[in-house]
């Protein structure tokens, strides 16, 4: 099978920074934290939501845990921003060179800041975006936050 260009990136940022990635297909579509886990047969808290919000005019991408939702207040507080919201897909596209859906927490076509969620340092290994919203791959979440250069910090909405 020939691989998408932006499967072939992911592949190509993974090894230069050090991972041994395996990127896997789902034809069925790995497109929501629920799509992944069900395709991959893992938890929903072991997929990985690359999310994009824009800190005032700076993207900054959260790495977060399938089930948890983004406490936008917070990646404020966290970013210094006055305003926080979520990228629109043009954004999107522009800040990492990736489409909605398939966007890998490494391998940015710019230097985008990475904050992670703590939730997904509890499993062996978490799963993320391969590129597409049909292709993606594990790895072991200690490693993933090395590799992106992410600061870990709470970013999820509390009760």
């Amino acid at each position: 099978m020939v691989q998408p260009t932006s499967v072939q990136r992911v592949a190509d940022a993974a090894r230069a920074l050090g991972l041994e990635i395996d990127i896997r297909e789902f034809p069925e579509g790995t497109r929501t934290a629920e799509d992944a886990a069900t395709a991959i047969g893992v938890a929903v808290g072991q997929i990985v939501k690359t999310l994009v919000f824009m800190a005032d005019a700076r993207p900054v991408i959260c790495l977060v845990s399938g089930p948890n939702r983004l406490d936008t207040g917070r990646l404020a507080t966290i970013t210094g921003a006055a305003q926080v919201r979520r990228a629109n897909a043009d954004e999107v596209r522009q800040a990492t060179g990736f489409a909605v859906g398939g966007v890998p927490p490494f391998g940015h076509s710019t230097p985008v800041p990475v904050y992670c969620d703590p939730d997904l340092l509890q499993y062996d290994a978490v799963w993320a975006a391969g590129g597409t919203p049909m292709t993606v791959f594990a790895v072991e979440p200690q490693a993933l936050v090395k590799a992106c250069g992410a600061t870990v910090t709470g970013l999820k909405e509390t009760d």
